[in-house]
């Protein structure tokens, strides 16, 4: 199972929003790079941004209890970054990746009922 950072809530700064997370028992995060890729976690009812860290990836967790928050930063196109354990690191590409991975979500029964239903009235999908 990979590892997981968790995300537990955010907030808008100088019109960037900044997803802080719980701190991450590896002490060392020195060299976490963003990968610009997100996907979906039914079961969680999350999504998984990817980090890369010394050749083995993180994900971020991204609870839809800050998805309101994920909305907005989508709404107004404004920078993601996740802040853990001191570090703030952009979270590239993760408007067009969850764009893309949310109307994929829409319709789509494969990624079961109550995501598919949560992230449509969350970010306001319509058919």
């Amino acid at each position: 199972m990979k590892q997981r950072i968790e995300v537990t809530g955010a907030v808008r700064e100088n019109d960037r929003m900044i997803f802080q997370a719980q701190p991450f028992e590896e002490s060392d995060l020195a060299g976490l790079a963003a990968m610009g890729q997100v996907l979906a976690d039914s079961d969680q009812l999350s999504f998984i941004y990817i980090l890369d860290h010394q050749e083995e990836f993180i994900y971020a967790n991204l609870p839809s209890k800050i998805w309101p928050e994920l909305k907005e930063t989508l709404d107004s196109s404004m920078p993601a970054y996740l802040a853990v354990n001191g570090l703030t690191i952009e979270l590239k590409d993760l408007h067009d990746e969850l764009s893309a991975l949310l109307e994929n979500i829409k319709g789509n029964a494969n990624y079961g009922e109550e995501m598919e239903r949560k992230a449509v009235e969350t970010f306001g999908l319509e058919d």
